[in-house]
């Protein structure tokens, strides 16, 4: 697909690569990776695409580069991919506590605390 496109583990893929079939089709871009850190344990991907976000396990995925992931998957069975599951994720607000006393007040009181669902 790419001629500048390099193997590159798990832990160096940049975000926003496109995700292929295995076909060579685009279905969607690299949103998330997942990883098991203590075990250093590659888990999956999270995909940006037109249907919302999508989980790709690791066993379907069959090529990891700098510019793309190619899947083991067909383009009838990436139709089929599921939407994510397990816990939310935060994120801490960090324009949370910006502003005048009025507004640093006002969050305080009827504000969200500063979290973010980020999943």
């Amino acid at each position: 697909m790419n001629d500048s496109a390099e193997p590159v583990s798990y832990t160096g893929v940049p975000l926003g690569v496109a995700m292929l079939s295995s076909s060579g089709q685009q279905f969607g871009t690299l949103e998330k990776v997942l990883q098991i850190p203590a075990e250093d344990l590659f888990d999956g991907v999270i995909v940006t695409t037109p249907q919302g976000s999508r989980f790709v396990d690791r066993d379907q995925i069959a090529e990891i580069t700098t510019a793309y992931i190619r899947c083991d998957l067909d383009d009838a069975a990436i139709a089929n991919l599921p939407a994510p599951s397990g816990s939310a994720t935060y994120a801490a607000d960090t324009g949370y506590a910006t502003g005048g006393p009025l507004r640093r007040w006002m969050r305080r009181h009827f504000g969200h605390g500063g979290w973010t669902t980020k999943n």
